[in-house]
């Protein structure tokens, strides 16, 4: 049986320092060092809003990476997409979460029969202080996160994984919210997953995350993108 669990909450950037500073305006919190995803020429740095019921779970700054090359395909999570371009310009965006299974190769087919391409499950890697960390990750040719960013990218990690080295930020999910005008679907696709901890309801599309920081609650939201 697949038991999905909430991985990390992606949020774009149209560049690391100025997802730095929002997140110090933000949330009062500097983010940790991530590194950079030569797969998909993007960098990330990254900070823990581990807690219960959201074990290990972590958020992730991400931002084209203006010194690597061209990937020579589309990158994950819609990041060439021009309307999310536009708005993260303006401002660092919630546009997504992953989800974290113990056979992704499993899930992705489960989610195929459901008759949901999720994509392909790519090897990546990236270098950390600690060493390298291995992951597979389902990612469309296409680079669309579906459902507006509401049905998780899949994830299967190797022995290490980044909450591993990540102190605690002082930052915690609370929760997890979405929004689409077919929510009977979402929650489909989020029941083959086993996916628990994301309330579904009928509405435009949106992902909300709130968090509990040392400025007190804040809600990061989609807002349709």
């Amino acid at each position: 049986m697949i038991r999905a669990q909430i991985d990390h909450l992606v949020i774009a950037a149209d560049s690391l320092a100025q997802g730095a500073a929002w997140c110090e305006a933000t949330l009062g919190i500097t983010p940790g060092p991530g590194g950079r995803h030569a797969l998909m020429g993007t960098h990330n740095r990254l900070f823990s809003v581990a807690g219960e019921p959201f074990a290990r779970a972590y958020a992730e700054i991400i931002a084209l990476d203006p010194q690597a090359p061209d990937p020579g395909r589309a990158r994950w999570f819609d990041l060439d997409d021009a309307a999310l371009r536009a708005a993260v310009r303006q401002a660092p965006r919630l546009i997504h979460f992953v989800a974290r299974v113990a056979d992704a190769g499993a899930a992705t087919r489960a989610l195929a029969r459901h008759g949901i391409e999720r994509g392909t499950l790519l090897h990546a890697a990236r270098e950390t202080p600690g060493g390298t960390l291995h992951w597979r990750i389902t990612v469309r040719e296409d680079g669309q996160r579906l459902f507006y960013g509401a049905l998780p990218t899949l994830i299967q990690w190797d022995a290490a994984h980044p909450a591993d080295a990540l102190p605690d930020s002082g930052v915690r999910l609370q929760s997890l919210r979405a929004t689409h005008p077919r929510p009977d679907d979402l929650r489909a696709a989020h029941a083959v997953l086993g996916l628990e901890g994301v309330d579904v309801a009928a509405g435009p599309p949106g992902l909300a995350a709130t968090l509990l920081t040392p400025r007190g609650p804040v809600t990061l939201e989609s807002k349709g993108l």
